[in-house]
């Protein structure tokens, strides 16, 4: 806050607000960039997870970076701080995260399955999955491929990874 007009409300945040406040406004710079996650543990290291529409670059981190870490006083607060992207492997948590890999294949686990399909769709309340299947003939002997849809509720969803395909 060196050499800057610090506003009155700015003084009587927490750490965490200020954290926040910052974050936000870094991110307001960059509308493909989303917060995934904030922590900021007993010891301030600040932990900044992120992931985007169009994934996240070295310079999307650099910048979220600076806007925190540059609007902090150590002298007030020392802190530490990491801001990455959540990486392939990563379980997707948000709405957002869902619509941007439709068209890719997830590992979606349920209290009762797990199912490796294509996300076809995701919109507010559920993402609809579709596989091909080997099942028995409904008449005469052998198999058949079928078509598999199924829709899962976000809230049935216990985690999805995107699998990687090499």
């Amino acid at each position: 806050m060196r050499g800057q007009i610090v506003p009155s409300f700015y003084k009587n945040m927490t750490f965490k607000e200020k954290v926040s406040e910052l974050l936000k406004a870094g991110l307001e710079e960059k509308p493909s960039i989303f917060l995934i996650d904030l922590t900021i543990t007993d010891a301030f290291k600040i932990i900044v997870t992120l992931d985007g529409d169009n994934g996240v670059t070295l310079q999307d981190c650099i910048d979220i970076s600076r806007a925190i870490e540059h609007n902090l006083d150590r002298e007030e607060q020392d802190f530490s701080l990491e801001v990455a992207s959540g990486g392939v492997s990563a379980p997707l948590k948000l709405v957002r995260q869902y619509k941007k890999n439709i068209g890719r294949t997830l590992q979606v686990k349920t209290a009762t399955d797990i199912i490796t399909a294509e996300l076809a769709d995701a919109n507010e309340e559920f993402i609809t999955l579709v596989w091909t299947a080997r099942e028995p003939k409904k008449i005469g002997k052998g198999k058949e491929t079928v078509e598999k849809r199924q829709e899962i509720p976000y809230t049935d969803i216990k985690e999805a990874i995107v699998t990687i395909t090499f």
